[in-house]
């Protein structure tokens, strides 16, 4: 008797100390995921401990939607995350799904990933009229048709679904920029993770480069001010005044997209997180050996670089630039160049000065054996025609009185003072780039942004 009634109480011990190691254990609810050790591993059911009084089970519709590979690899020990799908069935049971708590560590990994705005690399695996469709995880995200940096704009139809099957498969580097759990909704932008890589490359380059460095670029845009080169990652601007010795009328003149370039790093601001670029300063100045290159009374040949009131800029082949004043053209007799020279023509001039200090260097076509400068196409011809009608009474004949074209536009006494025998300053300063660039459009709404599964 004394015995049973000791068992008895050391039974009664027992349940109250289970019962005690639970107490304060916070009761389980659907939607809950915690973190389950596995017990046991069987066909049709994994049994787990979810640390509550009774244990979790993995039911076999649960096994059946595991990737084989994952199931395969589960061992008793294992600590995996579970979802709770139901805290008591029918029978009393804990049952628990596998699959969807690792979703839920997909959804917490995917919030992070928004925060941070790290960059993640998915693979690429279907695709609707909207964009096209990732595996991230255990869960299925969508990629906007406008958000893939790739992507040709505009398609429709068969050309379409062809263009976006060309991409399944592919792995894309993307940035989460939507995370909605309770829709089951996830976004990500290739565009967006492009452009965050470029600002932490700039960032990077801002702290490896010095100034003064040369590197290899590829030029990526052209605008009137300058030109965009990308070197490693992160553009830096040529601004036109730095693309070569001599003045530049347009970017393009120079190069083209796609060029690549040997570029000198003039400058790091690194609270604008700007690199300034030049690329005539890793070519040699051809001002340092001018004097050993060409001297007065040379015949040389150049190209026409602009045209202004007062004469013409002409640009030597090794990059020397300097003026052909009006009164130095042809015979002298000009008074406007406009319809003698264009940009892009090939004079043939004789150099009368040349100055190395200040950079100068004069042109003159007098004395020279040229043919006598020709008027603009179509002037001629109107000058033929208006000598065939006959002369109105009452106006004076053709030929008399003071001849020239009307309104004739001389250079002004600052002018003549300036640039008198063909000298004129070939380093003026181009037009500044504009202070900040075109906003990005945002993140814009896709007609059938699919439910993350």
């Amino acid at each position: 008797m004394f015995s049973n009634e000791n068992e008895e109480e050391k039974y009664q011990d027992f349940a109250d100390l289970l019962e005690s190691s639970f107490a304060g254990v916070e009761e389980l609810k659907r939607g809950d995921i915690r973190q389950a050790e596995i017990l046991e591993i069987h066909k049709n059911e994994i049994v787990v401990d979810v640390g509550v009084k009774h244990d979790g089970i993995i039911p076999q519709q649960d096994i059946e939607r595991m990737d084989p590979e994952l199931y395969k690899s589960l061992r008793v020990g294992d600590v995996v995350p579970v979802y709770v799908l139901n805290p008591s069935d029918q029978e009393g049971n804990l049952i628990v799904s596998l699959n969807l708590g690792l979703q839920g560590q997909d959804w917490a990994r995917a919030s992070e990933l928004l925060e941070s705005g790290e960059v993640v690399e998915a693979e690429v695996i279907g695709y609707n009229r909207g964009g096209l469709l990732v595996r991230f995880g255990r869960l299925e995200g969508f990629v906007p048709a406008s958000h893939v940096v790739e992507l040709k704009q505009g398609l429709k139809g068969p050309e379409r679904r062809e263009e976006m099957e060309s991409f399944i498969g592919r792995v894309l580097a993307l940035k989460v920029v939507e995370v909605n759990r309770s829709r089951r909704r996830l976004i990500l932008s290739e565009r967006e993770a492009q452009r965050e890589w470029h600002v932490r490359q700039k960032r990077r380059l801002l702290e490896t480069l010095k100034v003064g460095d040369i590197v290899t670029g590829r030029v990526t845009g052209i605008r009137d001010f300058g030109v965009f080169v990308d070197i490693g990652g992160a553009d830096g601007l040529i601004h036109v005044s730095e693309l070569a010795w001599h003045r530049v009328p347009h970017p393009s003149d120079v190069v083209q997209v796609g060029d690549e370039v040997q570029v000198y790093v003039l400058e790091l601001d690194h609270e604008q997180e700007r690199i300034a670029l030049s690329l005539r300063r890793t070519l040699p100045d051809p001002w340092d050996v001018v004097e050993e290159t060409y001297h007065i009374g040379q015949v040389v040949e150049g190209t026409v670089s602009n045209v202004v009131d007062f004469g013409a800029f002409v640009v030597l082949p090794d990059g020397i630039e300097g003026l052909l004043h009006v009164t130095e053209m042809a015979d002298g007799t000009l008074t406007e160049p406009y319809s003698y020279l264009k940009r892009g023509d090939k004079v043939t001039v004789q150099i009368v000065r040349i100055e190395r200090e200040r950079k100068r260097i004069g042109f003159s076509q007098r004395g020279l054996d040229l043919p006598h400068p020709a008027a603009r196409p179509g002037e001629g011809a109107e000058a033929e025609a208006a000598e065939a009608q006959p002369e109105d009474e009452g106006e004076p004949p053709a030929g008399t009185g003071d001849e020239g074209p009307e309104e004739a536009v001389s250079p002004s006494p600052v002018d003549n003072e300036e640039v008198a025998g063909g000298e004129a300053d070939a380093s003026a300063p181009a037009t500044e780039p504009p202070s900040e660039e075109a906003a990005e459009p945002g993140i814009e709404e896709e007609p059938n942004a699919p439910q993350a599964s």
